[in-house]
């Protein structure tokens, strides 16, 4: 292609980055929104051309979702472990690193926290003092190690200048790899059939308040949000969180200004680690009550991208994010044991919120770290 045919392109594309590039966050928000509703109606009109009744699949949709306390506790599971990694991917994004991987990290705490309950269980009293203490132990070892494991592909990008799109995406398959061969092997459960560690204690569980859910405790949606808040302030009120931030808007202007690039870079990918082992904790905890294959896991580190982009990466709106995409999961499993509608034709809405929802977004951040729009923002 000449240079005359690709220069309207190239002009096309540099106005476009420079219409997203000045969206504010209400904005980006309204745009994540209409993109939703938009990607729903297209599902529906999919639904209709597959022969299903689109009035009666949004019933189920609705049902599925907050039809009975049921559905609810089972929308406020997915909305508690989406809000959690979609909170590290979104601490991540706004500051201009790319963490894909927040699924290994997640599978790293999630397993750590099972394995120091187990090993720490014979030396604490039982009871629910002795669950208290394991469950506060297996969270902090769940944060240190996902943590550290956040950290390893920031160090690779800050002083090795690798891409942390690629190294974190490998080290996802690390992580699910080398745990996979740890619950098969030395830390499966004695007697067990299925590749799993042994259970945690009955003592070391969240109480069921509010919904009688044998894996849901409104307790681990409290700990969600406290989690939101104290991100939340930590990136808006203190240095660190303002060097971070101001690294993803500009980083020339922050490195003028003095902020060490290589250690806000680790320091990011660190804390978003951090966040993605406390999710694990909450899942191997709230959830599972042991860890299994996490090649069987639900991807949410991966389904957390979209949370984060439809949030426009703010922390705060990373639980409304959640709880649409909790709702639609809850409801696709609602629709899967109780109607005919296939299965994969639920996930194909689900891409397609997903799909919408990314879209302007990524256009956005790929704008920003190529230089569309004729200017370094």
């Amino acid at each position: 292609m000449s240079d005359a045919d690709s220069s309207p392109a190239r002009d096309l594309l540099d106005r476009a980055a420079d219409r997203v590039l000045d969206l504010t966050v209400l904005e980006r928000l309204a745009i994540a929104a209409a993109s939703t509703v938009l990607a729903l109606l297209i599902g529906l009109v999919v639904v209709a051309a597959a022969g299903y009744d689109p009035a009666q699949f949004l019933r189920f949709v609705f049902v599925g979702s907050f039809g009975d306390a049921g559905a609810t506790a089972r929308t406020l599971k997915f909305t508690t472990i989406l809000t959690l990694t979609g909170v590290a991917v979104a601490i991540a994004f706004r500051a201009g690193v790319f963490n894909i991987g927040v699924q290994g990290q997640f599978v790293v705490g999630g397993f750590t926290t099972v394995v120091t309950i187990l090993w720490l269980a014979p030396v604490f009293p039982t009871g629910t003092v002795g669950g208290v203490l394991l469950m506060v132990f297996g969270t902090l070892a769940a944060v240190v190690a996902a943590g550290a494991y956040g950290a390893l592909p920031g160090i690779l990008k800050a002083y090795a200048d690798a891409n942390e799109i690629i190294t974190t995406i490998m080290l996802n398959f690390v992580a699910v790899g080398v745990v996979g061969y740890l619950v098969e092997g030395a830390f499966r459960g004695e007697g067990n059939r299925a590749p799993n560690t042994e259970r945690l204690p009955e003592y070391v569980s969240l109480p069921r308040i509010v919904y009688d859910n044998p894996d849901f405790s409104i307790l681990g949606f409290a700990v969600a949000l406290l989690v939101v808040a104290l991100v939340a302030v930590v990136m808006a009120r203190t240095t660190v969180g303002y060097d971070m931030v101001t690294s993803g808007y500009q980083q020339a202007a922050a490195t003028f200004s003095g902020v060490d690039a290589e250690r806000t870079i680790v320091t990011t990918m660190t804390f978003s680690g951090m966040v993605a082992g406390v999710a694990g904790a909450v899942f191997a905890i709230m959830i599972q009550g042991y860890y299994s294959d996490p090649a069987g896991v639900g991807t949410y580190g991966f389904d957390a991208i979209a949370v984060s982009l439809l949030a426009a990466n703010n922390p705060l709106g990373v639980v409304p994010a959640s709880l649409l995409f909790g709702g639609l999961d809850s409801a696709a499993s609602y629709i899967s044991i109780n109607s005919d509608v296939p299965v994969q034709l639920i996930d194909g809405i689900v891409g397609l919120v997903v799909l919408f929802v990314a879209a302007p977004e990524l256009f956005r951040m790929a704008a920003k770290r190529t230089g569309l729009g004729g200017a370094d923002r």
